[in-house]
């Protein structure tokens, strides 16, 4: 009988990393795909995602829509509750061999909650991570512990996964699934990326991506506040907004930055969700990435641009020579933009050392999945 692989996605940013190891298992003869999407895939405040997933050539064995209209933290909860009890009922009928997970997201936990009881192995991606300023911390270590296989993007991230007990015989460092995508894409070009975002793209061009930060005690409306009065200084860019996620706090994001697009359309832009292929098309052309998306300590990168990280929600992350850390100040906010946008440290972009790599991710990861052995019984891995 073929392996039955389930994935669990929740949001585009994770399904963008999953993407090419949903080709690897949709492609094996002996492996059966089972996916499951819900939370911001189906909602149209975030863009409605499940329209690219089906233009992918993916049919999913699941949909399970989420109430996200409320972005409180009692909303959340509700919204959590909410995918565990459907994820769980999906699971029980699809019957998996293993779930595969990516990252931290509180859809991924109601998942991994659910796949623990039922006794369906985990296998969990992007562990042994550091973000100090996101409940999402917190979120990916409680995942680790209720996996069985841990695929890592860096060796310091599989000897975190050893130490919070896990054996190391279940780690593998496989690299970065962002960083192997953004060395192999094929990208658009700049002028049909224009066309298809509908704005001339006149340099420089700014990316930008704020989700809320949920273990900071200053409020997102201040935080907001802050960046879009540090990016009104430069007028003279091209500015590209991608939505914030649904952690609590998003609407009020969204809100800040549409008054601002509004301001002036002919240079800004804001998307709730562009799509990998122009997202990353986007982070080719721009000139500088600025926010706390993870793409910006990630990804970006390995295209050789600069990153304007604020605030802590990307705290403790590995991070390139090329990203400038800021706190949530105006001041801060564009004296760093500045400095990313000149030549001496577009050049340093250039040359700088990747703290992610990238191992042929999807396919490594692919082949451990159809070959390994779940053990019923985890056993706690001491120092």
């Amino acid at each position: 009988m073929r392996r039955k692989i389930c994935v669990v996605t929740g949001t585009r940013a994770e399904y963008g990393l999953l993407k090419p190891l949903l080709t690897v298992l949709k492609n094996d003869a002996d492996l059966e795909l089972q996916l499951i999407v819900t939370g911001a895939h189906l909602s149209t405040q975030h863009g409605m995602t499940i329209d690219e997933i089906n233009a992918d050539g993916f049919t999913p064995s699941a949909l399970l829509p989420i109430d996200l209209s409320d972005d409180s933290k009692l909303g959340v909860i509700d919204a959590m509750a909410s995918t565990t009890t459907q994820v769980a009922q999906t699971l029980s009928k699809l019957a998996p061999d293993v779930v595969v997970l990516l990252g931290d997201r509180y859809e991924i936990l109601a998942a991994a909650q659910s796949a623990l009881i039922l006794g369906i192995p985990i296998a969990h991606i992007h562990g042994g991570e550091v973000t100090t300023g996101a409940f999402d911390d917190s979120i990916r270590h409680a995942i680790t512990k209720m996996a069985t296989l841990h695929f890592v993007a860096a060796q310091e991230y599989a000897r975190r996964v050893v130490q919070l007990g896990e054996q190391p015989s279940s780690v593998f460092n496989v690299g970065s699934p962002g960083v192997e995508i953004a060395l192999t894409t094929n990208f658009l070009s700049r002028s049909d990326l224009s066309v298809a975002l509908a704005i001339e793209l006149k340099s420089p061009v700014l990316l930008v991506t704020y989700h809320p930060t949920t273990r900071e005690t200053t409020s997102v409306s201040s935080e907001i506040t802050e960046l879009v009065s540090a990016l009104e200084a430069f007028s003279f860019c091209t500015i590209i907004f991608t939505g914030a996620n649904a952690d609590p706090g998003n609407s009020e994001i969204t809100a800040k930055i549409q008054k601002f697009v509004d301001a002036a359309p002919q240079s800004r832009s804001m998307h709730a969700s562009l799509g990998q292929l122009k997202y990353l098309s986007l982070l080719k052309h721009c000139d500088a990435v600025i926010g706390n998306s993870s793409s910006g300590i990630i990804e970006a990168p390995a295209f050789g641009k600069p990153t304007v990280n604020i605030g802590s929600r990307q705290s403790g992350r590995l991070r390139a020579d090329s990203i400038i850390d800021v706190e949530v100040s105006k001041q801060q906010i564009q004296n760093a933009i500045e400095t990313a946008l000149s030549p001496l440290w577009r050049e340093r972009c250039t040359k700088t050392q990747l703290s992610y790599g990238s191992n042929n991710t999807a396919q490594l990861i692919a082949d451990t999945l159809k070959n390994a052995e779940f053990n019923s019984q985890k056993i706690f891995f001491d120092l």
